[in-house]
């Protein structure tokens, strides 16, 4: 049983991490975190997770970067993991968690879905073969209407672990309406769509002579994400001090 501290818990990725883990046996939400405590929990809810008293095994964070000094003193202190799902992060802070990684297992990722993950591994061997005999990449994501950023962060995760699979040699190139000239063999195009109620669709493409292959993940809905950090808690449980990220525990299944 892995006992988990849910920061974030009455937001919507905490709700739906919460529905999660109460069908699943082997995990246990036994306190939560939350600016908001008026909300009816089957756990006690704090406003500051230095007032949480209860014992834990893993934390789930899916709240806000302000909170993220206080997140990593508790962790380093109590010495209870911690999966980092909250975008946005300074280069300060960045550089705050990779210090803190010296006093506690720390798992922080681009995209927790376990879809995306295997993909990034599928499309690095790919790569290997493909790119390597001259087929083209390109990125095609799509997203929701109120999504502010563009690329997506998993896109340009894609992108990374294609480049460095590649020995990083490619030029990200995300416009191309203001070039007039050949595509350069060593261009990894990234494309952004956003419309609609989209949760997530990334297309991953290699285009060669006569040939195209495309590898292609579609997330019907946030769940994926709230499974993914669940999944990634368990796998947290007991883990020595270190920075560990969805690669690690797809590898350790």
């Amino acid at each position: 049983m892995t006992r988990i501290i849910m920061s974030g818990c009455n937001g919507a990725m905490g709700r739906t991490i919460s529905g999660i883990v109460a069908e699943d046996p082997q995990a246990e939400i036994v306190a939560g975190i939350d600016v908001n405590t008026d909300v009816e929990n089957d756990y006690p809810v704090f406003s500051r997770i230095s007032d949480c008293d209860i014992e834990a095994d893993a934390i789930i964070d899916f709240s806000t970067p302000k909170i993220l000094t206080e997140l990593l003193s508790y962790s380093s202190e109590k010495k209870v993991p911690i999966v980092l799902c909250t975008t946005g992060y300074t280069e300060e802070q960045l550089a705050q968690i990779e210090a803190a990684a010296e006093h506690t297992a720390i798992l922080k990722s681009a995209n927790m879905s376990l879809g995306i993950n295997t993909l990034m591994r599928l499309v690095q061997e790919a790569a290997r073969v493909l790119a390597a005999e001259g087929f083209d990449v390109e990125i095609v994501e799509k997203h929701h209407n109120q999504k502010l950023d563009a690329p997506s962060g998993t896109a340009l995760a894609l992108a990374d672990s294609i480049n460095e699979a590649m020995g990083n040699p490619y030029e990200y190139v995300y416009d191309r309406s203001q070039r007039r000239q050949k595509r350069e063999k060593k261009e990894l195009g990234i494309s952004a769509v956003r419309g609609g109620t989209i949760v997530g669709d990334h297309d991953v493409i290699f285009a060669g002579k006569d040939e195209v292959i495309t590898f292609s993940h579609t997330a019907y809905s946030k769940a994926v994400f709230g499974k993914g950090a669940v999944f990634a808690a368990k796998f947290l449980k007991g883990k020595e001090n270190g920075r560990y990220d969805m690669a690690d525990v797809i590898a350790a299944n």
